[in-house]
């Protein structure tokens, strides 16, 4: 995805900057309105989810992927440093996302 595209989705959130708020309301509802991207992102992302384990090894080591794991959070960590983001706390949530996403293939496949 570029940058471009990225901006677009960001700008499409918000009906305002942050230095364009001039209320606590203004910003809270600039806040509901990003948590509402992330979270049908989050949605279009288990959709992945879901269809990788078509791909997948029947195994739990083949679910859990842990290089692929491993990966995902170092890529993650950067991309918080990119976006002045503390890099732990970032990786914890994809930790935990990604780990409930494990637990999610693992009911698909039945394991």
């Amino acid at each position: 995805m570029t940058q471009e595209t990225l901006q677009q989705i960001v700008s499409a959130a918000n009906d305002r900057q942050p230095s364009e708020c001039k209320e606590i309301g203004h910003v809270r509802a600039e806040i509901d309105n990003i948590d509402q991207v992330i979270i049908t992102l989050l949605g279009k992302r288990f959709e992945y989810v879901r269809e990788v384990v078509k791909y997948k090894e029947r195994t739990a080591e083949g679910v859990a992927a842990n290089g692929r794991r491993e990966q995902v959070l170092r890529e993650r960590r950067a991309l918080a440093i990119e976006n002045g983001l503390d890099p732990d706390v970032i990786e914890k949530m994809y930790a935990d996302l990604v780990q409930y996403f494990i637990d999610e293939e693992m009911k698909i496949m039945n394991l």
